[in-house]
């Protein structure tokens, strides 16, 4: 009975230190996440924008028409939309120079952004890029892509909605179960290539059976 209560005492022990370390990590996420700042001073050959949040296209547009890079590649987009109506959903009809933005077409989630952009960035010849994705989604996007291109310079754009911040408890939930899940799945992505390491058959079938998740999405930018 004594041997019994030691042991259920050591795991509750361990439960809380892993709870507590696993606290401190949302903490350190969050915090990190938000206080991301934007270089708008450094100059980059590509702008990449990964689809699935709020402001994420317009944003990269925008900085597209600032001059700061040459190109823009949207990865994650529905096979069924073009440049045109990519550009009529964003109310940027009117664009002088489509041929400055590219799409990709074959990303169903951020692994697959990465390694879509990484062939993307091969076949254009370009050494560095400014990331736009929503703060939530950077961490784990940054992760991803400097393992598919570790001699990239990549230079985070985190996109924040401002105005649309939540007010009610309801959304400030959402808003916080989003945060948790995202922390979450940057953890299973850190953790990838030590899974694989171990289990390299089932990691790879995990890879190519991932559906898209939330930080992409194959519309044009069109999920709230």
């Amino acid at each position: 009975m004594r041997r019994r209560w030691r042991v259920l005492k050591l795991v509750v022990a361990a439960g809380a230190v892993l709870a507590l370390l696993w606290l401190g990590g949302l903490a350190w996420f969050v915090h990190s996440s938000l206080s991301m700042a934007s270089d708008r001073a450094t100059p980059t050959d590509a702008i990449v924008v990964l689809t699935g949040g709020r402001l994420r296209v317009e944003t990269a547009l925008d900085l597209l028409d600032a001059g700061r890079a040459q190109k823009l590649f949207i990865s994650g987009v529905n096979r069924h939309v073009d440049r045109v109506e990519l550009l009529r959903v964003e109310g940027r009809a009117g664009l002088d120079d489509i041929s400055r933005i590219a799409l990709g077409h074959a990303a169903e989630n951020t692994l697959g952004n990465a390694r879509e952009t990484a062939e993307w960035m091969h076949q254009e010849g370009f050494h560095s890029l400014r990331l736009v994705t929503s703060w939530y989604h950077m961490q784990r996007s940054l992760l991803e892509f400097e393992r598919a291109m570790p001699h990239t310079t990549i230079v985070p754009e985190p996109v924040i909605a401002a105005h649309n911040a939540p007010e009610t408890w309801p959304e400030r939930f959402e808003a916080a179960l989003l945060a948790i899940g995202e922390y979450n799945k940057f953890l299973v992505t850190l953790a990838r290539p030590a899974y694989a390491m171990f289990w390299p058959r089932a990691a790879g079938a995990e890879a190519s059976a991932r559906a898209a998740d939330p930080g992409t999405a194959t519309v044009a930018d069109r999920r709230p």
